[in-house]
């Protein structure tokens, strides 16, 4: 069954202009035999027989993304906080994602806070919404503002910071070859923007996160 799109999300312009119905999965099986016959290699032969099933299979589930509403993963929020208005921080959340520009991973972490403004959101929630972007094509910098956004316009708080940290097998891989190189991003709105404070305490707090070396 062909299956569209969903709308587009605050800060997404990734489907904005999809009605399109995607291709049968017999369709995207044989695209991948093309691709196999390209490389030079026979996709009829035993250890290839398979491997364009599982290769869908595998892009079924990189691309998740663009079947899950951020919105939605925020829509349940708490107003019993007891008056608790200090910064909520989530960091070292795994990220795992793809370069729009060659479909290879970005593997990395992320780092997520919000000052709350009578409302706080399950955490699960924040990695949730990472995870959704995430698993779309993207490049860093656009996954990064997507992610701050969507918090920011849902839950409405007094500020959001998201850093990002990540490598590329795009560069890693191919390319310039440079291992062990890591892409840093960051958007921060309202009070860690116009504050300079309360954006020292937040970067204070992930510098101080016990953690080892970006993958990829």
């Amino acid at each position: 069954m062909n299956i569209q799109r969903p709308k587009s999300q605050p800060g997404d312009d990734t489907a904005s202009a999809s009605t399109e119905q995607r291709p049968t999965r017999e369709e995207a099986e044989a695209a991948v035999r093309v691709l196999l016959r390209w490389s030079g290699d026979d996709p009829k032969r035993e250890g290839l027989v398979d491997t364009p099933k599982r290769v869908v299979q595998s892009y079924e589930e990189f691309f998740t993304g663009y079947d899950i509403d951020p919105v939605d993963l925020l829509a349940r929020s708490f107003e019993e906080t007891d008056g608790y208005d200090e910064m909520v921080v989530l960091r070292d959340i795994r990220l795992e994602s793809h370069c729009e520009h060659h479909m290879v991973p970005i593997i990395g972490r992320a780092h997520i806070a919000y000052l709350p403004a009578g409302r706080v959101v399950g955490i699960s929630k924040l990695a949730r919404v990472l995870d959704v972007y995430a698993k779309r094509l993207q490049i860093q910098e656009k996954l990064t503002a997507q992610v701050a956004n969507t918090i920011n316009e849902v839950l409405k708080p007094k500020g959001v910071a998201v850093v990002l940290e990540a490598a590329h097998q795009c560069m890693t891989t191919r390319g310039v070859h440079k291992p062990g190189v890591t892409m840093v991003t960051s958007r921060m709105l309202g009070a860690f923007r116009d504050d300079p404070s309360t954006r020292r305490e937040f970067m204070a707090l992930i510098a101080g996160s016990a953690r080892g070396p970006v993958e990829g």
